[in-house]
């Protein structure tokens, strides 16, 4: 048989070019799956309404001694307290043993006059009552927590009942003598 013209031989492709398909297809795949991932994980970034609360100033020129305040800040309620002169004594006259959770008063107040307290319940986070005129306030006659029977001192310190640790003390400052911010 007469050879015909040769056939070019059938050449695999080159070991490079086939590296350079499979990483760019692995590239492009990561990039698609974080495409896909990142609405995922940007809405658990906080709302545009709560950063703007990031942090308020409360002017307490207005509160009477002996009277409290309940105002928002990121979404939780903050409790404001003109306190008496009989409330700093009692609180500065319990001892450390007998807490549960052991602060002193001055240790939570910057300011003796006025406590500023998250009036989220440590136990479950209910809003504990005592802020209003006329409500129960505890047997230590500052705050009362009637879901499960938080006691709470004129410090915000726990004494009686399941909450394990006393109410919270947010990030504050006194910028004036009478302008507290908080956050």
């Amino acid at each position: 048989m007469a050879k015909t013209m040769s056939q070019p031989e059938n050449k695999a492709p080159s070991k490079s070019r086939r590296d350079f398909i499979v990483v760019a297809s692995y590239a492009m795949g990561a990039i698609g799956a974080g495409a896909a991932v990142w609405p995922l994980i940007d809405q658990m970034n906080p709302a545009a309404d709560t950063l703007a609360l990031a942090s308020i100033e409360v002017d307490v020129s207005k509160i009477e001694e002996g009277q409290s305040i309940t105002l928002k800040w990121r979404g939780k309620p903050v409790f404001i307290r003109h306190r008496t002169a009989d409330e700093i004594d009692r609180a500065d006259a319990v001892s450390l043993d007998d807490l549960r959770h052991p602060e002193t008063d001055a240790e939570r107040a910057e300011n003796p006059e006025f406590l500023v307290l998250l009036g989220v319940c440590t136990h479950l986070g209910c809003v504990p009552l005592g802020q209003k005129v006329g409500e129960v306030k505890g047997e230590y006659d500052g705050w009362f927590c009637p879901c499960h029977g938080s006691h709470y001192d004129t410090s915000g310190r726990i004494r009686k009942g399941p909450a394990p640790l006393n109410l919270e003390i947010p990030p504050y400052s006194f910028v004036s003598d009478q302008v507290i911010k908080i956050g």
